[in-house]
């Protein structure tokens, strides 16, 4: 889930490559030069429909370490992506790179955000922890402004603040731990503040991706995540990994195939269309966790967490389309040439 943003955070530099949810990775390959925007739509709208269901199935699990469950997401994802890979004939040059310590960093910094969001995720109702994660995107922004030195001007500053109310809505009536109530109530109010950490070092792993971006191959970036995202989820073996049932077993190993899965479809609909045409479908995963979540874990929406998503949808389209705009802009700008030049 914590990689889930990957594609909202590239937006700006990465164009048009696709964190995280969970939470997602970039794109295998860059934009072809077809353009078929239905086509694109389509597989957009089926990853995120896999990538619902990889949380899904997390959250079926039940209580297990966020670490083991960490393990099961990074390893199992690893085959598909292999695969593809290999079919594409890049497997033999893929992990080939002259920035690995730029990779580890930020396979460290992606274990951390995968393991608060597959926490929060367990501890939350499912449309809650979809929504919250939707917090990413304007984080992004703000950690752009402060840290990579990037022009935010007022209206993206006013989309990120009416964002950040509407997370506000959403988290609120779940952070009851401050007023001192223990049992499911307190869990969810941590589950709450692991989500909206994990969005926050989701963030963080996406200006590190947007510096690798600069001089290695998606592939590579793609492989050297999964590869050391699995080997680092090792170090949480002696604290405490759990026998578990034949069930959470599959569940875990599915939750690791759709990851793979639905990162390969995720690469190829970026093929077919641009960013901004494909980004704002991202949001459909949070009418599929409300439908999910009622079905499955019997979770109905609350009226705060309708309202909030709203607003933060609201916010996080606002800011894609003023993207949009921002790049159209820049590109006339190129193509302009001066008279007498």
């Amino acid at each position: 889930m914590a990689e889930s943003g990957g594609a909202r955070a590239a937006f700006r530099s990465c164009r048009p490559l696709c964190s995280t949810r969970g939470a997602r990775m970039p794109a295998i390959t860059d934009l072809g030069s077809s353009s078929r925007p239905l086509i694109g739509i389509a597989l957009k709208v089926v990853s995120v429909t896999i990538f619902v269901c990889m949380s899904s199935l997390i959250k079926y699990s039940g209580d297990v370490p966020p670490g083991q469950i960490v393990f099961f997401r990074s390893f199992f994802a690893i085959f598909p992506i292999f695969a593809m890979l290999a079919w594409q004939r890049e497997l033999a040059t893929a992990f080939h790179t002259s920035r690995p310590f730029g990779h580890i960093a930020r396979g460290l910094v992606g274990v951390v955000a995968m393991a608060l969001g597959f926490y929060g995720l367990t501890k939350l109702p499912l449309p809650d922890a979809i929504t919250l994660n939707y917090a990413q995107p304007l984080i992004v922004v703000v950690f752009s402004a402060l840290f990579a030195g990037e022009t935010v001007r007022m209206y993206r500053w006013s989309a990120v603040v009416v964002g950040f109310v509407g997370v506000v809505i959403v988290a609120w009536p779940k952070l009851t731990l401050l007023s001192g109530e223990g049992g499911m109530a307190a869990e969810q109010g941590l589950g709450v503040i692991a989500v909206l950490a994990a969005a926050a070092c989701s963030a963080v792993a996406m200006l590190l991706v947007r510096k690798l971006v600069q001089t290695e191959r998606t592939a590579t970036i793609v492989l050297w995540f999964s590869v050391t995202a699995t080997v680092m989820s090792l170090v949480s073996l002696p604290f405490g990994w759990i026998a578990l049932s034949n069930g959470q077993m599959l569940a875990l190993v599915g939750a690791g195939l759709c990851g793979g899965v639905a990162q390969i479809l995720m690469t190829q609909c970026y093929r077919y269309a641009e960013l901004s045409t494909i980004a704002p479908f991202e949001y459909t995963s949070m009418v599929l966790a409300i439908v999910i979540g009622y079905f499955v874990f019997k979770d109905v929406p609350t009226l705060y967490t309708l309202v909030g998503g709203l607003i933060i949808v609201g916010a996080g389209l606002f800011i894609i389309w003023r993207e949009h705009r921002i790049g159209l802009q820049r590109s006339a700008a190129r193509r302009f040439v001066p008279p007498g030049s």
